[in-house]
């Protein structure tokens, strides 16, 4: 993905109205269904997948003891050091990972693997497809989601959260299927180029000791 600034201050994100508006959607059952037109995360809203969105909006601790949240992150922010020296800025990054890849069930080491490939851990990202941020996540899910500014999307908690939740829509849908769901997120279903460098990236430096 090519890279780029953001030359426009982060709003401040406020995520009561996607609360609001998650509490009074019905429960939509995860797996594989039928999506009309939309079969990737870069050819439009799906519909199903806003709804999952809205729902997802919540927050919870993802470490169930301190000692494992020590390891993790200290080993984490190790490997992440070159790429993100701002020990703050780093911390965060992992610590929201872990904590939005949890919630959706996702192993927080392959979310690791696709933001490398993705936006080599650069918050401020743009890609020639005007993907955004860190998991670059497309910018016509900000207005979907009832909000107007989509440099919320540099926003590091708000663009993990949609990240994670549209990738485990996806592999969701491929049964598991790694090179399927992989390429589904990226847009390039029907090649593998895009899942191969991401597994290859989690084998390489992001597998779990």
């Amino acid at each position: 993905m090519t890279r780029g600034l953001a030359l426009i201050a982060l709003a401040p994100l406020t995520l009561d109205p996607l609360l609001a508006a998650g509490q009074t959607l019905s429960a939509v059952t995860r797996g594989p269904a039928a999506i009309g037109q939309v079969t990737d995360a870069r050819s439009g809203a799906d519909p199903r997948l806003r709804e999952l969105l809205l729902e997802t909006i919540a927050d919870a601790e993802s470490f169930v003891d301190r000692f494992d949240a020590e390891v993790w992150l200290t080993d984490m922010s190790r490997r992440l050091a070159r790429q993100v020296p701002d020990p703050e800025e780093r911390l965060a990054i992992l610590k929201t990972v872990h904590k939005h890849a949890t919630l959706v069930g996702l192993e927080p080491e392959l979310v690791l693997a696709v933001i490398d490939v993705e936006s080599n851990f650069d918050r401020f990202a743009i890609s020639s497809a005007s993907a955004l941020g860190l998991m670059q996540v497309m910018p016509f899910w900000v207005a979907e989601l009832g909000y107007s500014d989509k440099n919320q999307l540099f926003d590091i908690d708000f663009n993990v959260l949609l990240g994670c939740r549209i990738l485990k829509y996806y592999l969701d849908m491929e049964n598991g299927d790694y090179i399927r769901g992989l390429a589904r997120y990226n847009g390039s279903v029907g090649k593998r180029w895009y899942s191969d460098r991401v597994l290859d990236r989690l084998r390489t430096r992001w597998f779990r000791l």
